[in-house]
């Protein structure tokens, strides 16, 4: 994606979430969508706190399983409503910071052995997701970026996320998958967008 797609992700994902909290109603497609976002991918739509940069809310659709620009406005509206967070109200709209990240499909990583995963993961490209009996958990490539961390590290945040402990990303049984993204975000809330 271009920058001019990635303004008009990021530009639609704040119409959408300005629509939702301010007056409780859910914008459908635009007329005019350029077509790459009636192709099925993933998203991830991520609020931060202005200028702090704390995180506020992030939620996405991780498998390509709905055109981008639904996916869109599912991942926008439910960052609103991340159950970490009380529910995004409307006097913070100008005091907030979207980012919407695109993804590629996820890919399972094979490795001979699961010691041999962190040789195939590479910090600030891949993000992750593990798969281990009923649990899942995802985190974003950007995520060890900003913490610092290693990719030891970073696969046992994951399976925290998961809510496994840290080295079941060892166990024969866990599933490794790993994706890419695009990443565009606002500088400051309604303000210039730019690729990460």
């Amino acid at each position: 994606m271009d920058l001019k797609q990635g303004e008009f992700a990021v530009k639609f994902a704040r119409r959408v979430i300005e629509a939702w909290v301010a007056e409780g109603k859910e914008l459908g497609k635009p007329e005019k969508t350029p077509k790459d976002f009636l192709v099925k991918s993933g998203v991830f739509t991520t609020l931060y706190t202005y200028p702090e940069r704390d995180l506020r809310g992030c939620i996405g659709l991780p498998y390509p399983h709905k055109p981008l620009i639904d996916a869109l406005i599912e991942a926008a509206i439910s960052a609103t409503q991340d159950s970490r967070f009380i529910g995004l109200g409307k006097g913070e709209l100008g005091k907030i910071i979207i980012e919407v990240s695109i993804l590629t499909p996820p890919e399972k990583i094979t490795a001979s052995r699961p010691e041999d995963y962190p040789m195939e993961i590479k910090i600030g490209r891949d993000g992750l997701i593990i798969k281990k009996g009923m649990h899942s958990g995802l985190l974003l490539p950007q995520v060890p970026v900003e913490y610092g961390w290693d990719v030891k590290t970073f696969l046992e945040h994951l399976c925290n996320k998961a809510f496994l402990p840290s080295d079941a990303w060892l166990s024969r049984d866990a599933e490794i998958y790993s994706f890419r993204s695009e990443i565009f975000g606002e500088k400051k809330p309604r303000g210039r967008i730019e690729k990460m």
